[in-house]
């Protein structure tokens, strides 16, 4: 089913296309229809099944003709920051042709931050997405309104409950109007999570989905190494691995440009492919890629959904994807049509406990190879499994009030 098919509105699907989504899956294909036409939904849905747009894309597309102008209209509830900012950014990409304004509220940084978040709540953001204790500081300050709120969402409900939030989310609850749209996904459902499903929920919808595995042909192998050992690595597994099209993945548009100017100095006939570009440039490099004038090509996650390329048996995460989601869409552009495949992924040490993530997702682990001793020392693969939604950590940029002039453009 395409996303053409749903009967979004247009500026919607502007983003929706431009965010490089065609095709649904399975969970969008079975949740979008029921939450279009007001259903509480309860959803047993890992991250990697493309939840997040399931949700997401219909409750915009009635906020585009629904608005609640100053009111806050969706709260969608998560347990950790990471999640709140993944979501955040699937938000600006999604709304970019919209005049739908969002923030992601979440602990672990600075005051201006939370400033902006207050700003944020008392303007009456469209969509806020946010972990539970960040927003009970906020309630307990009372200037939160939350009396024109049409949805609630709660995400990884079971993770949640399981990080000790139960008391969080009953505040929050309390605080919002009973007549509201509510949907909450959780991985599994425990006697808990049915019993809070009972109490908030309104005849909901049931819908039970598995994550779509890689293919079986596709031979999955990862190298556990230092950040700045990466370049060196990607060059060696081009000039030793045999292959007719290798696709690079990096996570930043930046990092596109930087690691194909290094592959070019190297003497590879490299193509790179990012926001940046133009349409028809765009074009051209895939025309290229396609018809293997382009052996190597370097691309962000826009070509992680939408190419359909038969001659691609190489596939290479110069970054580790944010989420199981992204892993599997990325290594599925190889072994396409019956055709043998590798996917290679280079976990740098900041990255363990996102790859360990996916792992889990995925129900095995992916073999770690080992390269040439002329590499020197590796790290060791330690993953530590995270908790807590918000406090400590590193500072992050305040991603601010995204806010949209009436053209829905931003300038």
């Amino acid at each position: 089913m395409r996303f053409t098919d749903f009967n979004f509105h247009p500026t919607l699907l502007e983003g929706i296309e431009a965010s490089g989504y065609e095709t649904a899956t399975p969970v969008q294909e079975q949740v979008i229809p029921h939450i279009m036409a007001g259903k509480d939904i309860i959803a047993s849905a890992q991250t990697g099944t493309g939840k997040t747009a399931a949700f997401l894309l219909p409750i915009m597309n009635r906020l585009i003709t629904h608005k609640h102008d100053g009111q806050v209209s969706a709260l969608i509830v998560v347990p950790t920051r990471e999640l709140a900012i993944q979501i955040g950014q699937h938000l600006e990409g999604l709304s970019y042709f919209t005049d739908i304004s969002s923030i992601a509220i979440y602990g672990g940084n600075d005051g201006q931050n939370f400033v902006a978040e207050k700003k944020a709540l008392q303007m009456g953001a469209d969509i806020i997405v946010c972990t539970p204790g960040r927003m009970i500081a906020h309630i307990n300050m009372n200037y939160v309104s939350f009396k024109g709120l049409q949805f609630l969402v709660l995400d990884e409900a079971d993770r949640m409950l399981d990080m000790g939030f139960q008391d969080d989310i009953n505040l929050i609850i309390n605080q919002l109007p009973q007549k509201r749209q509510t949907l909450l996904f959780s991985a599994t459902m425990p006697e808990k999570i049915k019993r809070l499903a009972q109490r908030i929920l309104h005849q909901p919808e049931e819908i039970y989905i598995a994550i779509s595995k890689p293919a079986e042909k596709i031979v999955q192998r990862a190298y556990v190494v230092y950040e700045q050992q990466k370049l060196l690595v990607v060059k060696h597994l081009l000039q030793t691995i045999p292959f007719k099209s290798a696709l690079i993945f990096c996570s930043r548009k930046q990092s596109v440009k930087q690691l194909a100017r290094e592959l070019h100095r190297a003497k590879f006939v490299v193509g790179e492919i990012h926001s940046d570009l133009e349409q028809q440039e765009r074009e051209n490099m895939l025309l290229g890629f396609g018809s293997q004038r382009i052996p190597v090509l370097v691309a962000t996650d826009i070509l992680s959904r939408g190419i359909d390329i038969d001659t691609i048996d190489l596939v290479i995460n110069y970054d580790v994807p944010n989420d199981g989601e992204d892993y599997v869409h990325r290594i599925g552009r190889t072994a396409r049509a019956e055709a043998d495949g590798m996917a290679l992924t280079l976990i740098g040490e900041k990255e363990q406990n996102k790859f360990a993530a996916i792992e889990g997702l995925l129900g095995k682990q992916v073999d770690k190879a080992a390269l040439p001793q002329e590499f020197g020392e590796m790290p060791a693969y330690q993953p530590r499994v995270r908790t807590g939604s918000g406090g400590g950590g590193k500072r992050r940029p305040n991603r601010g009030f995204h806010n949209r002039n009436h053209s829905g453009r931003k300038h």
